[in-house]
């Protein structure tokens, strides 16, 4: 009932700047759909009950595991060609290597928003740079005081990770994009590069592709903080202690000096 296609491709691009660099081979930044990154990457748009086809090739010079949430799908072709249907099996990643083309298929069953992207981490980033230190759980506040006296504007980023980069809206150079972007009903998605959402809706007509937004979670369904007092955490008992089944083992660790040395 639907079909739908993308090219996956990549770029090098400094920040600032407005040409590739051609002659790379490895190291790119701009990880790409149909040439366009997320949020610029349009919606997969579905109507309940429908069969929908994804299709893909890589023009990239790497592999990339296709990976779609809240469904399983089967492998429907390869560039072998089509697979029979008795010979297609499921999966929910598929990998698609350089120079190849597939496609999957599934019966669109769960209303809902459901995220599909590469699953290498950093092709769902914009503008990466590779050699990032690791700084998870460093306290960087008296390091940052210090910076500031020479750059008043300096912001250290990634104590908690790259997830919190989503939100910043800091100042860019012109033609540069955010590391990770696009914002939902519950704040930032905290993604980019490869990278949309599988919308699937009841009563859509069957050539509406329009955004059909966010979609209205029933209610009860959606996780809430708790700010009542703690409840007691309810703990299974513990076995009872049957002297008749239990064997007993005393239990040496490793360079402790033990009677048995010599045995």
């Amino acid at each position: 009932d639907r079909d739908f296609v993308f090219l996956m491709a990549a770029y090098d691009i400094d920040p600032g700047t407005y040409v590739p660099k051609v002659a790379e081979m490895t190291n790119f930044n701009m990880w790409t759909w149909n040439t366009r990154v997320f949020p610029g990457i349009d919606h997969i748009v579905a109507g309940k009950g429908e069969k929908v086809r994804i299709r893909f090739g890589n023009l990239t010079m790497t592999n990339h595991p296709i990976h779609m949430h809240g469904y399983d799908f089967k492998v429907s072709c390869t560039d072998g060609g089509w697979v029979p249907e008795a010979a297609a099996w499921p999966e929910v990643t598929i990998d698609c290597a350089v120079g190849q083309m597939r496609a999957f298929d599934f019966v669109a069953d769960k209303p809902g928003d459901w995220a599909i992207h590469c699953h290498k981490s950093h092709h769902t980033m914009n503008a990466m740079g590779h050699d990032v230190r690791n700084f998870i759980g460093v306290d960087k506040k008296e390091f940052a005081k210090k910076v500031r006296k020479l750059v008043p504007d300096y912001m250290p980023m990634g104590t908690a990770g790259m997830a919190d980069m989503g939100e910043m809206e800091m100042p860019l150079p012109d033609n540069t994009l955010p590391m990770m972007t696009g914002f939902a009903q519950f704040g930032a998605v905290e993604m980019g590069g490869m990278f949309s959402v599988v919308k699937v809706r009841e009563g859509l007509a069957s050539g509406d592709y329009k955004d059909p937004g966010w979609f209205k979670h029933p209610e009860g369904t959606v996780a809430f903080e708790w700010k009542g007092e703690p409840k007691k955490a309810e703990r299974a008992p513990s076995p009872a202690f049957d002297k008749t089944k239990t064997a007993e083992f005393n239990v040496v660790k490793p360079g402790v000096k033990s009677p048995h040395d010599n045995h």
